[in-house]
């Protein structure tokens, strides 16, 4: 509730008293304060688990690390480029899987920075003789730069979110063909959790291309209609954001503090060694928080975290020839 209420506030003092807000855009201000407290709930649901809240409290403590700025000073960004940004890690998986989750983040990312602002009447596209070509474009009613709407500035301008859609609808219509070929992400998917986030971003971005399309090519013919239609799609998206999968959009930030935590953990030679075959496992505090977590969750064998996967495999095996299969004979 307070998330919501600081939202409403930021939106009526940045449109200058509502001045600036543009009333046809209502519901999406109220779909995005909704938004607001499903991510605040959700969130402090998530971190409120002991694995997700040691996991939170130390990527936040290596990130604000004065120790670990001075020692790797460049290492924040560039896992910020790398793990958020460019998402290298989807690339050892699949190079086609990579490309149609960066053609889905970036125009996601493009379509969030244009409509929150203009949304909340952040921003503003006025024209001093009330038919152009001459623009300027406002934020919080200061002027930030003029422009002629006739030039490729002007276009780009006012097309951003059309060369959003142009970037999602390709990277979706991939991973929903996907869906429906790939046997393994048959047998594990949900209709509600993994289709529909696809369905609608592909709805979203076909009816507002098809926006454009009909004030250029149609004068305006079915204008009204693909108008609601795109609304009731991008109210119903921002509402399902923090219920769904969109929800790791919300997480993803919070993993580049631990992995920070993990590289100055590797800095310092702090690595891990299996205790059976001494093989690395992993860093030492990432181990020993790992030990911390299985002790807050009451169970009595945080030892096992100090083995690799292969070796937990071993002992397990022998543990049942030796305990579990005798007591067959």
């Amino acid at each position: 509730m307070v998330v919501s209420a600081l939202l409403i506030l930021a939106i009526v003092l940045g449109s200058r008293m509502l001045r600036n807000f543009d009333s046809a855009l209502l519901p999406y201000a109220v779909a995005t304060v909704f938004l607001a407290f499903g991510v605040a709930y959700r969130y402090t649901v998530w971190i409120s688990a002991p694995g997700a809240r040691r996991l939170f409290k130390q990527g936040w403590r290596s990130l604000f690390s004065y120790e670990n700025f001075r020692r790797a000073p460049t290492a924040l960004p560039k896992m910020i480029a790398t793990y958020l940004g460019f998402q290298k890690f989807l690339g050892a998986r699949s190079h086609a899987r990579w490309a149609a989750h960066q053609l889905i983040f970036w125009g996601c990312v493009l379509a969030a920075l244009i409509t929150f602002p203009l949304t909340w009447g952040w921003f503003t596209f006025t024209s001093s003789t009330g038919s152009g070509p001459g623009y300027e474009m406002r934020i919080w009613g200061f002027k930030i730069l003029g422009f002629d709407s006739l030039n490729l500035l002007g276009w780009l301008m006012f097309h951003g979110l059309d060369i959003a859609a142009v970037l999602v609808i390709p990277g979706a219509s991939y991973f929903l063909w996907r869906r429906m070929k790939d046997r393994g992400a048959i047998t594990g998917q949900r209709f509600a959790y993994d289709l529909v986030p696809l369905i609608a971003l592909i709805v979203i971005s076909v009816t507002g291309l098809l926006l454009t399309f009909s004030s250029v090519f149609l004068h305006g013919g079915g204008y009204q209609f693909l108008a609601i239609l795109h609304m009731v799609s991008v109210v119903f998206t921002l509402i399902y954001i923090p219920f769904g999968k969109f929800f790791h959009i919300v997480q993803r930030p919070a993993a580049v503090g631990m992995q920070l935590f993990k590289y100055t953990g590797r800095k310092d030679d702090e690595v891990f060694a299996c205790r059976r075959c001494e093989e690395p496992i992993d860093t030492g505090p990432y181990v020993e928080n790992l030990r911390g977590t299985m002790r807050d969750l009451s169970l009595d064998f945080d030892a096992w975290a100090e083995y690799c996967p292969r070796c937990k495999r071993v002992l397990r095996g022998s543990a049942y020839l030796s305990h579990v299969k005798k007591g067959f004979k």
